[in-house]
């Protein structure tokens, strides 16, 4: 793999959000309903920014915000995005979201760049990270992304997107010593 040194990481913001439409749409593995999920979730999560700077909190604290997204940018141009955000009524898990990566730039670390950054900022809150995905064999290489950086499948539920579409859940643990 090629690891990309240009990939700039930062805040999205409402004037992105046309952007991370178009490109989680470019995707192709996504439904329209999905689409229309990821547009309200971004929406969401970059007015939480403006919350965040309005009221001085940290942007990672975990009561604030329902929703924290990060964009990855290449030469000015948004070409990957992901969202996360507490898990309810749990101790320190997290969810990851969304993540998507404009399919021209895959390979080249833009993926692994957002998922790490993600793992950085919760590295002092979360004890356990977890992501629901498809189990259509289109999403293989995204269930092969995830495992390579440490991701387990921690179930499969059959049938749960549709009939033939599972839903495969996976897991990761952060400070396996630290107590919560």
């Amino acid at each position: 793999m090629t690891t990309l040194t240009r990939v700039n990481l930062r805040e999205l913001t409402v004037v992105d959000v046309a952007r991370i439409v178009e490109l989680t749409r470019s995707t192709g593995v996504f439904r329209d309903e999905e689409i229309t999920i990821a547009e309200e979730v971004v929406t969401e999560a970059v007015k939480g920014i403006g919350a965040d700077r309005a009221s001085g909190t940290d942007e990672t604290d975990g009561g604030e915000r329902p929703y924290y997204a990060l964009g990855a940018e290449v030469d000015g141009r948004v070409v990957g995005w992901i969202c996360w955000g507490a898990t309810p009524c749990t101790v320190a898990t997290w969810d990851l979201y969304w993540m998507a990566v404009d399919p021209e730039m895959h390979g080249q670390g833009v993926g692994t760049a957002l998922l790490e950054e993600m793992e950085n900022r919760l590295s002092d809150k979360a004890r356990l990270i977890v992501i629901d995905t498809s189990g259509r064999p289109d999403y293989a290489p995204t269930r092969a992304f995830y495992r390579a950086r440490g991701y387990q499948t921690a179930a499969v539920v059959r049938d749960f997107y549709a009939l033939g579409d599972d839903q495969v859940i996976f897991s990761k643990r952060l400070h396996r010593d630290r107590r919560y």
